[in-house]
């Protein structure tokens, strides 16, 4: 017997989990950490910028009043991952020589790779704690993820 799940991803987590998902998500795109998030006023003034909120997500506040952020760049753009006011997941992209559109543009795909990621550990740390097995897992061309379970 068979059964095929399309899963509809909402992120609900604490900030420790999101971080997870964001470095294993922006690696793999050619991101590295940056050091800080904030630039001079001059410097920011030239920069172009597009924010972008995850839909369906919410970050829960563990750590209520602190600033919680994840900064990475790739060649000249920064993405700065961060909890709003309301809890909810946004990333502002950021960078000179782009304009606010292909910034936007990165930063969906930046945002599709972190739930990807996020949901993925979710889903395969669920299954083992269902005590169930993985049998196959395929990663097809246009990165979706197929896993094939065995349920003792």
């Amino acid at each position: 017997m068979s059964t095929v799940v399309v899963l509809t991803p909402i992120i609900i987590s604490q900030w420790p989990a999101i971080t997870a998902a964001i470095a294993a998500a922006v690696g793999a795109m050619g991101f590295t950490a940056a050091g800080s998030s904030s630039l001079g006023s001059r410097e920011a003034a030239t920069l172009e910028r597009a924010e972008i909120e995850v839909t369906d997500s919410e970050i829960l506040a563990a750590t209520a009043g602190t600033e919680q952020t994840v900064v990475v760049e790739r060649d000249g753009i920064r993405a700065v991952f961060s909890r709003d006011v309301r809890g909810a997941l946004k990333v502002c992209m950021e960078g000179r020589g782009h304009s606010k559109a292909q910034l936007k543009q990165i930063g969906e795909e930046l945002i599709e790779r972190v739930t990807q990621q996020y949901v993925y550990h979710r889903i395969v740390s669920e299954l083992k704690e269902r005590n169930m097995t993985i049998v196959d897992e395929e990663v097809e061309a246009d990165r979706t993820v197929r896993i094939r379970v065995r349920n003792f």
